[in-house]
Formats: C-alpha cells, structure tokens, sequence
C-alpha cells in the first residue's frame, strides 16, 4: 500500500494496531484503487476507515486484547479509525444465525477466536474461519460466449485447477464483469458446496479475481 494522506492518521494510538482498510462490502475493486495511487485522492481516502481487529504487541490472551483495543478506540480518536465489533460464540444454533445474518448481508463468514489465545502470525487452529460453503483458486484459461440476455457477453469460464483438472463456471459474474471478464491467465477464487461424484466442485460460482488490485494510474 501506498503512503495514507497525513490527516487520515492523525489521532491514530502510537501503539501497533492490526487490521484491514474498509470502505463497504462489494467495493474492494475501488478501496485497492483509492490505496494504489501514487498520490492519494482525498474524496476516496474520506470513505476509507481502519478497522482494528486485534492489538499484536500486547502480550495478552485475546479476550483481554479486546478489552484494550475498546479503551483504545471507543469513543474512537479518529473518524477513519473503528474496531471491528467482538462477539462471543455461546452456542452452535447463535453462531449460525450469526452467520446466516453476515451472508445476506454480502459478507463470505465470521472468523472464531479462541479468547485465551496470544497474538502469532501464520495459520493457527486459534482462528478458523466460518463459511457456510467452500472456496478455492483456479486459473482462467478461456472465455465462452453467453447467449440470451447475455449475448455478446461472457456466458462462463473454462479454469484449471492446480491438478491439472478443468471446469465452467458460469455463476456469480456481475453484468459488468460479464463485460469485462477475468483475463485469460489471471488466478480467481471461486466458491462451491462440496464435490461430484467425479471429483469436480459441485455448484462451482465465482467470487472474485485473486489480489484484485488495479493498476494504479
């Protein structure tokens, strides 16, 4: 990422914070373009917040990091500086009605923390993501013509998984990426619910281009 405008982190804690840039859901295209430029644009950089999920300097279980990072930021110092809302999972059936409510929202799933758990980097079982499907990565390796209402526009794509093996997926393309599709060669993630009886993701839809970042002007 490209160097925030001054005034976005002003008031930010002098402490490490880890989180990710929000702008809203469906708009990762536009946040990876605003952070991309050379010269940030203000108007963009307006609609960016920082959202803080986890404070990894502090030697603590995670359920007490909480605790700090809500002193830290609530009321927050900054406009453009928020944490991400901490739930406790009390049971299974409150857990999936959680779930469910994040997915028609347009968000993938919820991610679990085990409340004694320290800070650390890398895949752990103290954090599982929680999805009510699959997804995985494969690489784009035509385009087929739609037909319909989708005539002179991208009907699927044929990808390739690392395995070599190959598959359409012709789902879960807006109409203007059906205008402008995935280029040939490009990596997507795609998601599905289990596999076939042949081995090939069952109900295969896509999600998105992987690191999909515009070129900066």
């Amino acid at each position: 990422m490209n160097a925030a405008p001054d005034w976005f982190t002003e008031g930010f804690p002098d402490v490490p914070m880890d989180g990710e840039l929000w702008m809203g859901r469906g708009r990762f295209a536009e946040l990876s373009g605003a952070v991309r430029r050379l010269e940030p644009v203000d108007p963009s950089w307006r609609q960016i917040r920082f959202m803080v999920f986890d404070l990894p300097a502090l030697d603590q279980p995670f359920a007490e990091r909480v605790a700090a990072m809500e002193a830290l930021v609530q009321p927050s110092p900054s406009p453009f500086l928020a944490m991400v809302v901490q739930r406790k999972a009390t049971d299974h059936e409150r857990l999936m009605s959680a779930l469910d409510k994040v997915v028609s929202e347009g968000g993938e799933g919820l991610m679990l923390r085990r409340g004694g758990s320290l800070h650390s980097t890398g895949r752990s079982g103290d954090l599982l993501k929680v999805k009510r499907y699959d997804d995985a990565e494969a690489v784009v390796v035509a385009h087929l013509a739609g037909s319909g209402k989708y005539e002179g526009m991208l009907g699927s794509v044929r990808v390739r998984r690392n395995d070599g093996r190959q598959f359409h997926i012709g789902t879960g393309f807006s109409d203007e990426q059906r205008e402008n599709p995935p280029p040939v060669g490009a990596t997507i993630t795609y998601k599905y619910y289990g596999f076939t009886s042949t081995g090939l993701p069952r109900f295969a839809s896509f999600l998105r281009i992987r690191n999909d970042e515009p070129e900066a002007p």
